[in-house]
């Protein structure tokens, strides 16, 4: 997969860049690692191929474990303060509550910045379920206003 899109909120990518560059890049190489193309694998009624939500957090799983990324009690990704979330299942609850996750574990002192990995509308538009998307979170963020969520976060937006 490829980033096309990032938002940092409150500062989120500055402080990363700055204070853990080496983490940065290793998310930025997972993320280009994941084959999105072998994640095909959902027919869809009219006989095409969709991406599998499924098959595309498997890949970024493997590709994480594989490295010194640990998963928490609630699915979060989480390294040196900096905790991954990625929203690429149908699962209403999640989309909702990932930025307040995010402001749990800042709050509670556990990490320093949050990243979220969202598809990019044009790649949500070619999947088997309706996951969320880039653009529609940006805008929650976005129209919510500077504080909140009260936590540095990174909004990353990716294509196959």
């Amino acid at each position: 997969m490829q980033i096309v899109e990032r938002h940092s909120h409150l500062n989120g990518l500055e402080f990363l860049t700055i204070r853990k560059p080496d983490l940065l890049d290793k998310i930025e190489k997972v993320i280009q690692t994941v084959d999105a193309e072998s994640c095909r694998t959902k027919v869809s009624k009219d006989g095409k191929f969709l991406f599998n939500p499924t098959v595309i957090n498997a890949s970024f799983k493997f590709l994480l474990s594989a490295t010194d990324w640990e998963k928490s009690k609630v699915g979060f990704w989480m390294s040196n303060r900096v905790a991954i979330g990625m929203q690429f299942k149908k699962n209403a609850y999640e989309a909702c509550s990932a930025f307040s996750n995010h402001l749990a574990f800042y709050i509670g002192d556990h990490i320093d910045v949050g990243i979220e990995i969202l598809p990019m509308k044009a790649l949500q538009a070619q999947m088997s379920s309706g996951v969320p998307y880039y653009e529609g979170e940006l805008y929650n963020v976005i129209r919510q206003g500077r504080g909140v969520p009260a936590v540095p976060l990174v909004i990353i937006g990716v294509l196959p």
